[in-house]
């Protein structure tokens, strides 16, 4: 099949990889605003470059991803869907809930598939959890705690324009807490604070936060987030039941140290960086929209699913800021 590229900066970059290295692909059409980059993209995959969105969606592609900034997402994701061209775009759908809900709204009961890029969905640890939950592993499910630590904050410029840390970072524990458990978030609560950057305060922003979720079945999730982990990129999901408990991330290259006489583990390299971390997750979601475009699967991950992570975000972000647990009916305008 043929896919287009939209957007050739880091990850862009690695998709493009990614996809050329695929079987079910023969090639690459890209576009990017910086000529150098499709340039670049084109010379180290052999893609075929376009000046513009709509010269590439015009190529005869069978499946477009996009990569693009985030301001943009909502019109080229609207822009395949007439051009009935499937879709795979980074999370998130829009900046705003706002236009997602309209981008929801317009893509609805268009057989166009689209897919929202949330990575965890195909990592195989997160995947063998949810398998657990459905087979009635753990038993009865009562705590959920979900952990994402970045090494260092991003520049100052993303954090101004990421909308926060719950709509950023928090999100994908979020979408994954969901995903893994099989329910809806019908409460939280948040805290967070900065003991760091200043630029993160002054963009009214926290750089460590915790919430505490109530799962529709009275399942307790609990979910902490931080720019600041200095022993490098930590992901990690517990799930604890009446009969079982299990863990995601609990490997070699977590990036915790124990300090118990005599143990070793984790004796590996600490993960530090999300690509570190998830590669082959990365690799597994864009094989799985390759079958998306075939049509042999639906969207792994639908616009309405994403939209349900940012309904958390926006909880949590009215919760830090009027100190009460927020019910997510409260924010929910769909």
């Amino acid at each position: 099949m043929r896919i287009g590229i939209l957007g050739l900066g880091r990850i862009g970059a690695f998709h493009a990889e990614t996809l050329s290295g695929l079987d079910a692909v023969e090639s690459l059409v890209v576009a990017d605003p910086f000529a150098d980059a499709a340039k670049a993209a084109a010379e180290r995959f052999g893609a075929e470059v376009a000046d513009s969105p709509e010269a590439v969606l015009a190529a005869g592609i069978d499946g477009v991803v996009i990569a693009a900034a985030t301001d943009v997402h909502p019109g080229l994701i609207l822009a395949a869907v007439e051009a009935g061209v499937p879709v795979f775009c980074e999370k998130p759908v829009a900046k705003t809930m706002s236009e997602g809900v309209q981008v929801l709204k317009a893509v609805e009961g268009s057989d166009v598939p689209v897919q929202i890029g949330y990575n965890r969905r195909f990592d195989a640890g997160f995947v063998t959890a949810r398998a657990a939950v459905q087979a009635g592993e753990l038993g009865t499910l009562h705590t959920v705690r979900s952990t994402t630590l970045d090494p260092a904050p991003p520049p100052a410029a993303y954090i101004a324009a990421s909308g926060g840390i719950f709509r950023d970072c928090s999100v994908h524990d979020f979408d994954i807490i969901r995903w893994v458990t099989g329910r809806e978030v019908t409460e939280v609560y948040a805290v967070g604070g900065n003991r760091g950057a200043d630029y993160i305060r002054e963009a009214g922003d926290a750089d460590t936060t915790g919430a505490v979720l109530t799962l529709d079945d009275g399942t307790i999730a609990v979910v902490s987030n931080s720019r600041h982990n200095g022993r490098g990129y930590d992901v990690r999901m517990e799930l604890h039941g009446f009969d079982d408990s299990i863990a995601v991330g609990l490997e070699d290259k977590l990036p915790l140290r124990s300090v118990e006489p005599g143990v070793t583990f984790p004796a590996g390299t600490p993960h530090d960086f999300f690509m570190d971390r998830f590669t082959a997750a990365y690799r597994a979601e864009l094989a799985a929209f390759t079958e998306v475009v075939s049509g042999s699967r639906p969207s792994p991950c639908t616009v309405a699913d994403a939209l349900e992570a940012g309904w958390i975000a926006e909880a949590c972000t009215l919760s830090l800021k009027e100190h009460r647990p927020v019910r997510i009916e409260e924010v929910r305008t769909v």
